[in-house]
């Protein structure tokens, strides 16, 4: 291999333990989301009062409009849909990186090398599926939760304001 592509593939064999770590972290944060969607579900199934992240922001925001409200649903489901969406990209990059090092071991003969790129790999793939897979859920359903609670609140700041403009 020539200069540029030595060089390459020396840079892209940096990149594998940042990724692995920050795998690990999204996975930990869907499981964590999943923790927290199940005990929202369960909560909401006993007829209990659900988090209500939209209602508790207009209440510390009385002056907030609609467009702020729906700024801050976003940000609610912002982290979800960032790794939902960035897990399963990282996990094609931490599989790409080993598959360099073991189709060099292929040609040298060493096994035992192959497999343990290929564990790296394959294990980097799962755990990012995983965590996409989580909380792509997560964040379907949080959504729809958060849009009936908007519209909840849009319509109770409605009829509040109703009396008041035709007092007016």
């Amino acid at each position: 291999m020539n200069f540029i592509e030595l060089t390459m593939a020396e840079v892209a064999s940096l990149f594998l333990m940042p990724v692995l770590v920050i795998l690990a972290l999204m996975f930990a944060f869907a499981f964590y989301e999943l923790g927290r969607f199940g005990w929202e579900w369960l909560m909401r199934s006993l007829g209990k009062d659900a988090h209500q992240p939209l209602n508790h922001f207009w209440k510390k925001n009385p002056q907030a409009d609609q467009q702020e409200v729906e700024l801050q649903l976003l940000r609610e489901i912002e982290p979800l849909r960032l790794v939902s969406r960035i897990a399963p990209m990282l996990g094609l990059v931490a599989t790409m990186i080993p598959m360099g090092p073991a189709l060099m071991a292929v040609a040298s003969g060493n096994f035992m090398e192959v497999a343990s790129q290929l564990t790296v790999a394959f294990a980097a793939v799962i755990i990012a599926l995983l965590s996409a897979s989580m909380t792509f859920m997560t964040l379907s359903v949080r959504r729809r939760w958060l849009l009936e609670e908007l519209k909840a609140l849009l319509k109770t700041r409605i009829s509040q304001a109703e009396p008041q403009l035709k007092a007016a």
